[in-house]
């Protein structure tokens, strides 16, 4: 019951996120107009545009991708009983920022004129580009994931395959004219204001699809706590299940790198927020209580971004590590004195 009413708790506190981020921002929007530009019967053009074409896509890709990139590090602190581990462990959000180095600063070398230039065919091939790359990634990944045993091996070659895609982007900055190295930039600061329109709902759509098949794997990842041995013994395919839990990590985190560019911290510390929230390690409980935390952490984030005083929007990967990291440092703290404690 009392893990009931957090769920419920954490729910309105989304809602709650959500009519904020609708109401405020650089232009406020009084809230009876909110509710008749949503319920379509309100004719003031300003307002409508900036709820339709701004707000809302914002919020909702702020939910969906907070809550993949919260459930792909539950998964990957699962796989490698690592609790530093995140989305980016692997090197698939790498990846995605090296297919999206080809199309930003590569192709106006090879074709004249860089792709990223072309407005809505230029951010099309860079959600292609990015998806291209993490999945790249992904499959060798997984073949190295079939010739190794040991997790922590699977884990430093990933590590490495990072540094490795980092190392090539670095020369192509260097090879690149200074306006598509600021662009590059920019798209690495990550965003939820990207995605509108056609895209916001190919990225829901894709979400909706994704995060209720990664629930499924909730009792091998139950299994895996308990360890390789007894898991084994209970019945569980360790390797099946280890790339299957990483394959349902990895394509999450590139669908999201994909149309919001690569949003840290979160993967990494909802999970911990979650765990100390609802005092549990039952993956039944965690991976919605994670998904959930992810959605109001980034809503909130993506609300501080664009607070009213701020002229535009700060970059989102600077305000997830400034709400994070206290977050979790106090999550630390307190784990500790409860261990004391006892």
């Amino acid at each position: 019951m009392k893990k009931l009413s957090l769920f419920i708790a954490i729910l309105f506190f989304i809602v709650v996120l959500v009519v904020v981020n609708l109401l405020l921002g650089t232009a406020k929007i009084p809230m009876m107009d909110v509710c008749r530009i949503l319920c379509g019967a309100d004719d003031n053009e300003v307002f409508t545009n900036i709820i339709y074409q701004a707000r809302l896509p914002q919020a909702l890709t702020a939910i969906f991708a907070g809550a993949g990139l919260a459930v792909s590090g539950l998964q990957m602190q699962t796989v490698f009983r690592n609790p530093l581990a995140g989305p980016s462990v692997l090197g698939i959000s790498n990846g995605a920022a090296l297919g999206v180095a080809f199309v930003v600063l590569l192709s106006g070398r090879i074709g004249g004129v860089a792709l990223s230039r072309l407005g809505y065919l230029g951010n099309a091939a860079m959600s292609v580009a990015a998806i291209a790359g993490a999945l790249a990634v992904l499959l060798l990944i997984l073949w190295v994931s079939q010739r190794v045993k040991g997790n922590v091996t699977l884990l430093i070659i990933g590590v490495m395959i990072g540094y490795l895609a980092t190392a090539i982007i670095g020369v192509m900055k260097f090879l690149s004219p200074e306006e598509d190295v600021k662009a590059f930039v920019v798209w690495g600061l990550g965003s939820f204001s990207r995605v509108s329109g056609n895209n916001m709902m190919l990225f829901v759509y894709l979400m909706c699809v994704l995060l209720p098949l990664a629930c499924l794997l909730v009792k091998p990842m139950n299994l895996m706590l308990l360890g390789d041995r007894y898991a084994a013994n209970l019945g569980l395919n360790i390797r099946r299940a280890r790339m299957m839990v990483i394959v349902s990590s990895g394509i999450l985190v590139a669908i999201v790198t994909a149309f919001c560019g690569p949003i840290m911290f979160i993967g990494l510390a909802v999970p911990h927020l979650s765990r100390a929230i609802f005092r549990s390690s039952d993956h039944r409980i965690l991976m919605p209580a994670t998904a959930l935390c992810g959605a109001a952490l980034a809503l909130l984030c993506n609300f501080i971004a664009r607070m009213p005083g701020f002229e535009g929007a700060l970059p989102i990967n600077s305000v997830t590590a400034l709400v994070g990291a206290p977050i979790i440092v106090a999550v630390l703290f307190r784990r500790r004195r409860d261990e004391i404690g006892e």
